[in-house]
């Protein structure tokens, strides 16, 4: 009763409190956090029962992220109160209130203290609070969250959207003018659609007509990309360019690698090679990953090129010509044992910010809280070549005047700011409130753009200053009127969308517009920030210096379809907090969502038209059944739209799944299979049953082309059809495949992921990517490892030596105890007898897979046919990989061989039992699909073979 009284109170404050409109997509944001990280870190944290150093980690840093959205104003969203501070408030009231747990998670954060007393003090917040009294502990926040997570609405978190399962059909009430709409909208055909543009050789902005410019974050050459690059850069881009090009818009994307700086040189010593070897040897990598990808850059180039010095250099005369640079005496760290001054990633130490204690941070920034910092002030620096301690000296260097340039920054802001990502919005918020101050541009090194002035010919540009250039210099490599992109004529608009991570954002947010309008050139700058937050791998981070998680390469070698790798990642796609790849959720995901929803329904709809209307759309005569079906896509097809436009990628590819949903409802709720063997009348109604939804798959074929392109054109194929233009500002569902239209054949889209095959990725991956390319490692080498740096440490701690000096080498020991875990695991594994199967099996399913493509390939035949079978090939070729590697002998378990000769004769039930209960082969043939899963594991176990559907007669449909 006390529960719903609060609730009733807080309702009415929040109309009390009525948010701005231009705040709405903040608080948004702020209310899909509460929902989905907030609460269930509190709920788990603090009932006190339950001790979890992992999830408190987790509330701590959901308590700093709010602690620094809070000093940028006095309420979460400016200066006023909206139903994010109500809904935020109203869940952490009674930890507020509970003085032990309030000391330990927010009086030590000023902001959100002072935030919560304020509120406290609020005379309706007070009448609210007033009629129950809160204890603290786990009972109390219980019953005040769940009034409180009806308090505003929230956009559907994951949770909601993620049923393994497909919810019971349930027909979602339609108004009778979106009844109206979708009859109407269902009257006309394709041909009344605008054609969609074809691709010109090359893409130059026009007068009058919507010019898209797209850039992802240039990445550096020096290394691999791996999951976390890829879904935050130029995968998240090209989704947007490939959306961009379908409303007929007219659409650039370009990229690059980032070529120049330390990042550079520290792998060309790490490698032997000199600077341009190594630019060229993972240019290359970078372009092949991409290209598997199927990352669409209209061009992809580099820094290291006579365009980028050129622009770089002349950007720099503007600015020093228009007073915006000056010269001063600058301290280096120089390591006399190299030589050399340490520019920033030649030196790493402990993070001088003040309340983060990072060992680990690089001269330039510090990745541990985010922030940039200069190398002088790292404690306890270090020289990343030698380990040397650095000294002191002097260098005069050139500085970028940013305190002169805040005013036009101001100016600027103000209009581009409500365009960009929240995580973008708060970052730069952050930098401008400290206040911006002059920085350095220049340094002493050799890989790089010289600078062009007497006295400091012999210096380079700073890596910050120069790469963002990049994106003009790559222009200029694609064409010679790039011009026109970045300083476009009167009457010609150009909108600038960047895509990046977080910890890049101040470079594209404050740095590189205020070079461009420092120029005063006219320059394009940036409408759109679209910054995504970072991906972890498993229940740990990616790393591309120690080689942790997944790689572009290693992608690759899985077998797994590059449409499932990016479906996979754009779904769990980190937008508004961090996300975590996971392989049990990747086979999850695709079992669920792509095989038995998406897939089920498209190839349930286009088998059914192949089987009884001879491969022809049928005669459709809708119901208002069918148009409330039509009126339910039509709302997930704005909503897709409206989230694309912001670039909420993850949200689109959700009404995408939440069609096929419909349609899978649909077609069980109306079973054309029964209605076919009944009246004249039925098969007219299944005719229109099968009819909209083949329309429906079309619709979708679209859809996913931003998504899964490879799937999408697969699809086409299928329905002997093209991509149609999505018209923004006319969002109806037309018949885009009329009665009488001729399809193709029909065959499933995608395969099931075996838990078989996780498990064997998922060791495959344990460890590091040197740990991967070395193979086994030696355990007793590692022991004795973990043993001399224990001695190491306990000789630090117990001769007094300082937090700061001993810290470092205890993340040493923590991460031997870890590679030492995983190898003790992994050699423990080798000898296990679920393990031993017969490796002749597996070659001679390799040999007889590699002639099958041979065939595919040498007949001609398109890529979307053998592309699959190339998918299997690989993937063999990785299983024989890993059992050779796992498995030095050949036994065969028997109580392995008895479990799967079980589990056959039990599937081999369920299938005939359905087959003879007259079920159509879309109900059935799933299960014949693990029947012969089975059969195929009993023959690997027991070194047996499987008859094939063509030699088993009994297996024909």
């Amino acid at each position: 009763m006390m529960n719903k009284q609060f609730l009733f109170q807080m309702q009415h404050y929040v109309t009390f409190f009525p948010p701005s409109e231009n705040k709405s997509f903040e608080i948004n944001e702020l209310l899909e956090w509460e929902a989905t990280i907030l609460s269930p870190s509190l709920a788990y944290v603090i009932g006190g029962s339950v001790k979890n150093e992992k999830e408190k980690n987790n509330l701590l840093i959901s308590f700093k992220k709010l602690n620094a959205i809070l000093e940028i104003g006095k309420y979460l969203t400016g200066d006023s109160i909206t139903s994010a501070d109500i809904a935020i408030w109203s869940t952490m009231y009674p930890l507020f209130k509970c003085p032990n747990l309030s000391k330990e998670y927010i009086s030590v954060l000023p902001n959100i203290s002072k935030w919560m007393i304020s509120l406290d003090g609020e005379p309706q917040f007070k009448d609210a609070t007033s009629i129950f009294k809160v204890e603290g502990g786990q009972t109390s926040y219980n019953a005040l969250l769940a009034g409180a997570r009806y308090l505003v609405p929230v956009l559907p978190n994951e949770s909601q959207l993620n049923e393994k399962d497909s919810p019971q059909h349930n027909v979602e009430a339609v108004s009778e003018g979106e009844l109206l709409a979708a009859e109407k909208a269902w009257q006309k055909d394709a041909s009344q659609l605008p054609k969609l543009k074809q691709p010109k050789t090359v893409v130059l902005p026009l007068p009058g007509e919507k010019n898209v410019l797209i850039t992802s974050a240039l990445p550096y050459v020096n290394n691999v990309p791996h999951l976390g690059n890829i879904i935050g850069c130029v995968l998240s881009a090209d989704v947007f360019a490939r959306f961009s090009r379908l409303c007929n818009n007219n659409t650039l994307f370009i990229c690059g690698t980032d070529e120049y700086g330390t990042a550079t040189e520290t792998k060309a010593l790490e490698e032997g090679l000199s600077c341009q070897d190594i630019c060229d040897k993972y240019f290359k990598i970078h372009s092949e990953i991409y290209k598997w990808f199927n990352i669409s850059f209209d061009y992809f180039g580099r820094t290291s090129t006579p365009e980028q010095t050129q622009i770089c250099q002349d950007l720099f005369l503007q600015l020093n010509g228009n007073g915006f640079m000056f010269t001063q005496s600058v301290d280096q760290l120089h390591c006399e044992n190299c030589n050399r001054f340490l520019a920033d990633r030649f030196v790493e130490g402990g993070c001088p910010n003040i309340g983060c204690n990072y060992e680990d941070a690089r001269g330039d920034q510090c990745d541990g809280c985010g922030k940039l910092v200069n190398s002088i002030e790292l404690k306890n620096p270090r020289c990343k070549v030698c380990s040397s301690t650095p000294k002191l000296k002097t260098s005069n260097q050139f500085f970028i005047d940013l305190p002169k340039l805040e005013p036009l920054l101001h100016h600027w802001m103000k209009i581009s700011l409500p365009g960009w990502s929240y995580n973008a919005q708060v970052i730069t918020k952050t930098w401008i409130k400290e206040g911006l101050k002059p920085r350095c541009i220049t340094r002493d090194l050799k890989w790089g753009v010289p600078v062009p002035l007497d006295g400091f010919r012999e210096k380079v540009f700073y890596v910050w200053f120069d790469a963002p250039i990049g994106y003009i210099s790559i222009s200029k490599a694609y064409t010679k009127d790039f011009d026109k992109w970045w300083r476009p004529a009167s009457g010609t608009n150009v909108t600038l969308y960047q895509f990046m991570a977080k910890d890049n954002v101040p470079f594209h947010s404050v740095l590189f517009p205020s070079m461009l309008l420092g120029a005063n050139k006219g320059y394009t700058t940036v409408s759109h920030i679209m910054a995504t937050e970072y991906l972890n791998y498993e229940d740990g981070k990616f790393s591309k210096s120690r080689g942790v998680g997944v790689f572009g390469t290693d992608a690759q070698s899985t077998g797994i379809p590059s449409d499932v790798w990016r479906f996979y990642l754009l779904y769990i796609r980190p937008e508004s907090q961090d996300s975590s790849f996971s392989w049990n959720d990747l086979a999850t995901k695709n079992n669920s969502e792509l095989l038995n929803n998406l897939g089920n329904f498209i190839n349930r709809a286009l088998v059914f038209a192949k089987n009884n209307f001879n491969k022809t759309v049928p005669q459709m005569k809708p119901t208002k059944d069918d148009y409330t079906l039509l009126a339910l896509c039509t709302r997930e097809l704005k909503a897709y739209v409206a989230a694309l436009e912001k670039a909420k990628l993850r949200d689109g590819i959700r009404h995408i799944l939440a069609i096929s949903r419909h349609g899978n409802q649909y077609m069980q709720a109306n079973q054309p299979w029964v209605l076919t063997k009944g009246t004249d009348e039925e098969k007219i109604r299944a005719g229109t049953v099968i009819g909209i939804c083949c329309n429906l798959a079309c619709l979708l074929a679209t859809l996913l082309q931003p998504y899964m392109p490879d799937t999408s054109a697969s699809l086409k194929k299928q329905l002997n059809t093209s991509n149609v233009v999505i018209v923004p500002s006319n969002l109806e569902i037309v018949t885009l495949l009329p009665a009488g239209h001729k399809l193709g054949e029909p065959f499933p889209l995608f395969d099931k992921i075996e838990s078989a095959l996780v498990e064997e990725l998922k060791k495959l991956f344990a460890g590091t990517q040197e740990d991967r390319k070395n193979g086994s490692v030696d355990i007793k080498t590692l022991e004795a490892e973990v043993a001399k740096q224990a001695d190491k440490v306990r000789t630090l701690k117990s001769g007094g030596a300082d937090k700061n000096v001993w810290q470092p080498e205890v993340t040493v020991l923590l991460e031997l105890k870890k590679k030492l875990e995983t190898a003790q695991k992994n050699n423990s594994v080798k000898g296990t007898p679920e393990n031993n199967v017969n490796l002749k099996t597996i070659e001679a399913e390799l040999a007889k897979q590699a002639e099958k493509v041979r065939a595919l390939k040498s007949s001609g035949a398109a890529k979307t046919v053998w592309q699959p079978e190339v998918a299997i090939l690989l993937n063999l070729k990785k299983k024989l990989e890993t059992i050779q590697n796992i498995v030095p002998n050949n036994k065969v378990n028997v109580a392995d061989i008895k479990r799967l000769e079980d589990e056959v004769t039990k599937q081999g039930l369920v299938v005939r039992k359905l087959k003879e209960s007259g079920a159509e082969k879309s109900v059935w043939q799933p299960e014949v699909d693990k029947l012969l899963t089975l059969k195929n594991q009993l023959a690997l176990v027991s070194g047996t073979t499987v008859p094939t559907a063509r030699n088993n007669k009994k297996g024909k449909n």
